[in-house]
């Protein structure tokens, strides 16, 4: 084992690193700034605070205060102020802007198009005003050195009825920009199930899916989001834990639905910071990941909803590298997960691992290596470290 692949990664080296990121949520990525300046353009004045600093803080804390009723409060906020063409494009064109700034260099994200109808927008208005704020984040990011390709990802709400024709929204866009389609909201009483006619629409098209499972409800939200409807990766996925056992002497034994996931390579939308919140985990130490990791699942590292957790890649990153000891490897094992685990094809997919994420992993190694090489003491004089 070489020095370097033992060596935690600081917090510079961390922002750095190249990172793929997969789930997003629009709607949960905002800058308060922004959200305070889009309220009086419109009229918005149920905001809980219009100092940006302290509306910040108050989306943490509502996040984090293990009420259901205010968390999704929070939700109404970001929503409401995201209704008009140049609001979204802004929205985006920020987002697309801050994941580069934070080393991001492949994302994907989603948003519901049906929640931002409220100003007479149609669904097609809002997802070329998405696309177009996207497009105009990645080349703000390139003028300020950064690279980042965003896809975008188009949700359904899975408590409402529009599951196909948001379906249908996301293939007729999928060479302009939307990359898939995703389901979302309460998991308890709303299966997957109910949207059947959707999924199996999209395979028919050959398209791809993702599905919010086994965050809150566990192995039967799991179960169906796979083996019914046919999921390309799982959002979350995290409850997959309860389909694995662990003896009193560490042996492990995976049941037959995590057999399943582990062997048929079925990526894993992981939001550590985010699984907290909802109680989907007790603390980053005793987070899943840490076991799915050794048991070699399809992992990937997500933020879930960066304004609402106070969160970004590079600080989930520090987290599991606190945690459970992470080095520059095992950051690179994620990112290239992730990659592999995109939905774009395959070709740009290698591309990315081999043109970039690989070469930013191996440069901040050698930059460690060169540190190290130039701080050591020298024995000997030249002929004897030429012989060794």
């Amino acid at each position: 084992m070489t020095s370097e692949s033992i060596t935690q990664p600081t917090p510079e080296q961390i922002r750095r690193a190249p990172k793929v990121l997969l789930h997003d949520h629009l709607d949960g990525g905002l800058r308060p700034a922004t959200i305070v300046e889009l309220a009086d353009r419109v009229g918005y004045d149920k905001l809980p605070e219009t100092d940006p600093d302290r509306l910040g803080v108050w989306f943490r804390e509502a996040a984090d205060s293990g009420s259901l009723e205010r968390y999704l409060e929070t939700f109404s906020h970001t929503c409401a102020v995201m209704q008009t063409r140049e609001a979204l494009v802004r929205v985006a064109a920020e987002c697309a802007e801050d994941l580069a700034e934070d080393g991001v260099v492949y994302a994907e994200v989603r948003y519901a198009p049906e929640q931002h109808l409220e100003a007479g927008l149609t669904l097609e208005e809002v997802v070329e005003a998405v696309n177009e704020g996207f497009r105009e984040g990645e080349r703000r990011a390139h003028a300020n050195g950064h690279r980042i390709r965003v896809g975008a990802l188009l949700t359904a709400m899975r408590h409402a009825a529009r599951a196909l024709e948001i379906a249908e929204l996301a293939n007729r866009y999928r060479d302009s920009g939307v990359v898939g389609f995703d389901i979302a909201g309460a998991e308890a009483g709303f299966p997957p199930t109910r949207h059947l006619d959707a999924f199996e629409y999209l395979k028919r098209e050959n398209n791809h899916f993702t599905i919010h499972a086994g965050e809150a409800f566990g192995l039967p939200s799991i179960w169906q989001a796979l083996q019914w409807c046919g999921a390309d990766r799982l959002g979350h996925g995290v409850r997959i834990s309860d389909d694995i056992e662990i003896a009193e002497d560490g042996t492990v034994r995976l049941g037959r639905l995590a057999s399943y996931v582990r062997d048929k390579r079925i990526p894993l939308e992981m939001c550590p910071t985010s699984n907290l919140q909802t109680g989907a985990a007790s603390s980053y130490e005793e987070h899943p990941i840490g076991l799915l990791r050794k048991l070699h699942f399809r992992l990937t590292v997500n933020t879930d909803n960066r304004l609402m957790s106070g969160t970004s890649m590079s600080r989930e990153f520090e987290h599991l590298v606190k945690a459970f000891g992470y080095t520059l490897d095992d950051m690179q094992w994620f990112t290239v997960n992730a990659m592999k685990s995109a939905f774009i094809p395959f070709d740009e997919r290698l591309a990315m691992i081999n043109d970039v994420i690989k070469p930013g992993y191996a440069e901040l190694k050698s930059q460690w290596l060169f540190r190290q090489t130039a701080t050591a003491p020298v024995a000997g004089n030249g002929a004897e470290q030429e012989r060794n």
